[in-house]
């Protein structure tokens, strides 16, 4: 499957829909056109449009030659990417906006749970996505992502981009190791003891 560098600062970063569809293979698009509708339907509806936007990214990624999701029904493709993309930033917490339980998706797009698991392991494996994974999360929750800024200092070990000096903060991220300048950098709860 092709793998997509997202780092989206802000939705205008992600491809346009005809920019994803002008990525898939002729022979893949009508697979791809059936699996977004559905997924379309149900982040319209249930969603936000950083679900809609990135759901159709991963669908272009998935619709490659050489993918699994040439075989089985678009329903639980679609289900497994809905899903893959929640995974990624827990849409099943309720303490998220927004969020829908794991039955409750599976509900909408009338699949087991079991099925659209299965499908969404298939996908993850295949684009080694992660929990938190900085590719796959959603723009507005990419500043508190921790993975996003996680770097290797000189001498190996790992940082927290977001203590470093604004201008090695935007040498970072024009070489694109980090996904933008953050804005204040990190904010420490708590004062140093003394």
């Amino acid at each position: 499957m092709n793998r997509r560098i997202v780092y989206a600062a802000d939705m205008s970063a992600l491809p346009q829909l005809d920019v994803i569809r002008n990525d898939v293979p002729l022979h893949w698009r009508d697979r791809f056109e059936a699996i977004i509708a559905l997924t379309d339907a149900v982040c319209r509806e249930h969603l936000n449009d950083e679900y809609l936007d990135l759901t159709r990214l991963l669908a272009g990624c998935l619709c490659q030659d050489g993918s699994p999701a040439d075989r089985g029904q678009v329903r639980v493709w679609a289900a497994a990417v809905v899903y893959t993309v929640g995974w990624v930033n827990f849409l099943s917490d309720p303490n998220n906006d927004p969020h829908l339980r794991t039955d409750e998706l599976c509900r909408l797009f009338g699949v087991s749970e079991s099925a659209m698991s299965r499908r969404s392991t298939e996908i993850r494996e295949g684009l080694d996505i992660v929990p938190l994974d900085p590719n796959w999360c959603l723009p507005s929750r990419m500043e508190s992502n921790p993975l996003a800024w996680m770097v290797e200092g000189p001498d190996g070990i790992i940082l927290d981009a977001r203590m470093l000096a604004p201008e090695i903060q935007e040498q970072l991220a024009e070489a694109g190791i980090i996904p933008f300048v953050p804005q204040g950098g990190l904010k420490l709860v708590g004062e140093m003891p003394e």
